[in-house]
């Protein structure tokens, strides 16, 4: 399916097979990806949509609570970007830029289904 999206030239983007092993995600981006080799875009407070969603799931994954699963990025979301940020060593700034993005994928891949999985 990847190779099927990246092959059609229909996408601006789709989801690198690092950060999505075992499913394809491809959009019509807007926005410009948070690092120079791709993956999703910048977000941070009055942000809202899927990336929202997404960064919402992971944390909540990892334990760190944003009060929801609703794709806005308020208060909420945003001090448990700070908490995970803080928990990882990275700068605590509350914006999910490139190397919180990354973090967030490599910390969730494996954890399996929980109670905020979005299917």
């Amino acid at each position: 399916m990847r190779d099927l999206a990246i092959s059609s030239g229909v996408w601006n983007y789709v989801e690198p097979a690092y950060l999505t092993p075992t499913w394809v995600h491809f959009d019509r981006r807007n926005l410009n990806s948070a690092c120079s080799s791709g993956g999703y875009p910048l977000i941070r407070e009055g942000s809202r949509g899927v990336y929202v969603l997404i960064a919402q799931d992971d944390l909540n994954t990892l334990g760190f609570r944003t009060g929801g699963l609703d794709g806005i990025f308020g208060p909420q979301t945003k001090n448990a970007v700070i908490t995970y940020q803080r928990s990882r060593g990275l700068s605590a700034d509350g914006i999910i830029g490139c190397n919180t993005w990354r973090s967030l994928q490599e910390n969730v891949v494996g954890s399996g289904r929980t109670n905020t999985t979005i299917d």
